[in-house]
């Protein structure tokens, strides 16, 4: 048995690959900055609500698993009709804002804060990942 076949490593390996591939698109968006036409690419996070309904049967996952729902019984309850919220579900995505003339939508700076929040979710992972192994050596009487 080897680290990778533990599950959280696994998971953060799976974490680390997926933030390689957007700083990769990132730095694409930044370098097409200029091109006429060019819109901005992103990868697509994981929706973790639709693998929870799929483990729930609501999509036909596993029968049998009850759901459960939320229920405001407080008028200061977030979502609650008394209190006016809303709903996650009814927020829209935001569009494109800012199109330069030549009909190009990469928009620097929120690349750049794309990028920066990219490397410092890469360097959690790194750090979560050191910690574990460090752990495992110490269960193991190795140490550091």
């Amino acid at each position: 048995m080897t680290i990778q076949d533990i599950g959280l490593f696994q998971a953060i390996s799976s974490k680390m690959d997926f933030l390689n591939q957007r700083q990769s698109i990132i730095a694409s968006n930044i370098a097409n900055s200029d091109t006429p036409g060019y819109r901005p690419k992103d990868l697509v996070k994981v929706d973790f609500s639709s693998m929870v309904e799929s483990s729930t049967g609501k999509n036909g996952g596993m029968g049998g698993v009850k759901n459960v729902s939320l229920v405001a019984t407080d008028e200061g309850h977030l979502g609650s009709a008394q209190s006016g919220g809303a709903d996650g579900k009814s927020r829209k995505q935001r569009d494109m804002y800012e199109v330069a003339p030549a009909g190009n939508s990469v928009i620097i700076e929120e690349q750049l804060l794309d990028s920066n929040k990219n490397s410092m979710d890469y360097n959690l992972m790194l750090s979560v990942y050191q910690k574990q192994v460090g752990m495992i050596r110490t269960a193991l009487g190795t140490g550091r």
